[in-house]
């Protein structure tokens, strides 16, 4: 099952009517717009240090560019060196294999 992804300006028409309404509680404004309380608390809290306002970076939600490199890189590094390591099995196996014919 896949996370649902909401575009800023969803987050941003549940934030105003949250705010709009502050009598109705924030989980039956969740279940109205049908989605998790936790994430409606979430997008209050990040509204409310961002003058009010929803603003994402996109994928991961990196606090600057250069956070979101480290992370690619560091994603890319993780995968070359689980590629590094299979390769390294298949060797060691092929050589085990060639040495019991020998």
């Amino acid at each position: 099952m896949t996370k649902p992804v909401f575009d800023d300006e969803f987050k941003q028409g549940v934030v105003d009517y949250a705010n709009q309404h502050p009598e109705e509680s924030k989980v039956s404004i969740a279940k109205r717009f049908g989605i998790a309380d936790s994430t409606i608390h979430k997008w209050i809290k990040d509204a409310n240090n961002n003058g009010n306002k929803i603003e994402s970076r996109g994928s991961g939600n990196f606090s600057s560019d250069e956070a979101k490199e480290i992370a690619r890189l560091r994603k890319e590094l993780k995968d070359t060196q689980d590629a590094l390591e299979v390769l390294k099995r298949l060797l060691a196996y092929w050589e085990n294999k060639q040495n019991r014919y020998l």
